[in-house]
């Protein structure tokens, strides 16, 4: 009586192929890549490019021949766009919940703690790109107001660019702590504009709060960045304990509830 021999297959051990994970460059250019996706996201960039070139243009229509220089074009694009990058950072963190693909992510990508740090990453990097966006948009009106009449000097302090990048940097971190905190991208931004201002105005009519406010209002505590002359150790005593409140901790508090919020 013969008997078969197993099949290879039977017997072969199975191998399995180890399954690397992403790295945080591969997972920071998908969040790039999911900031120009979304139709919220891509009209926000383009409102950004929009806004700061109509402040270049607004410049070389109204402002004086004198004043058409290189710094004058490039400061005051500063503002607003730093008024809409932190919506960016909002819908950059709120968009797996807003969205309702946080399942497929963080099971992709269990560790979220590597997504969060590639979205803060990526929305840092749209932060210093509109800075050199704002630097290409006052070249260009340089150029423009030395052709026509205008001052035209090329003559920047390189404290400025620094000033710059931080302002930028850090108004888009925040915007991302309170999209971290809150998880939904309707309240984020309320509470990113509402609750600043309350306390502002607050420290302007309540008495006893005008000492802290002049430490934890951030439209105060910023405003030296958009001057070139260097900051007193005071005035960046002020930037810190007061990007602490609005950034630091709501980050913290934020990415100790995104662990552990359960995904359905």
């Amino acid at each position: 009586m013969t008997t078969t021999a197993p099949a290879a297959s039977a017997v072969a051990p199975q191998q399995h192929t180890p399954v690397r994970r992403p790295s945080l460059l591969r997972l920071t250019v998908v969040e790039l890549r999911k900031l120009v996706d979304t139709r919220a996201g891509r009209w926000l960039l383009i409102t950004i490019g929009l806004i700061a070139a109509v402040v270049v243009t607004l410049q070389l229509i109204y402002a004086d021949d004198a004043d058409q220089t290189f710094s004058n074009f490039f400061v005051p694009s500063l503002l607003p766009v730093g008024v809409l990058l932190p919506v960016l950072g909002i819908l950059s963190i709120t968009s797996e919940w807003s969205q309702r693909t946080a399942l497929t992510t963080y099971a992709l990508v269990p560790r979220r703690e590597r997504v969060v740090t590639a979205k803060l990453v990526a929305v840092m990097v749209a932060a210093l790109a509109s800075v050199l966006a704002s630097l290409a948009l006052a070249a260009v009106g340089t150029l423009v107001a030395s052709a026509i009449g205008g001052a035209g000097t090329w003559q920047l302090d390189g404290s400025l660019i620094v000033n710059a990048v931080i302002l930028q940097v850090t108004s888009v971190l925040m915007g991302a702590a309170f999209g971290l905190l809150l998880l939904n991208p309707p309240v984020a931004i309320v509470g990113y504009f509402l609750l600043p201002t309350i306390w502002g105005v607050l420290g302007e009519m309540v008495r006893p709060l005008r000492g802290p406010s002049e430490w934890l209002d951030t439209s105060k505590t910023m405003e030296p960045l958009f001057s070139s002359d260097a900051l007193t150790g005071g005035q960046w005593g002020r930037i810190v304990v007061s990007l602490l409140v609005w950034m630091v901790l709501p980050l913290a508090a934020g990415l100790f509830r995104t662990l552990r919020r359960e995904v359905s």
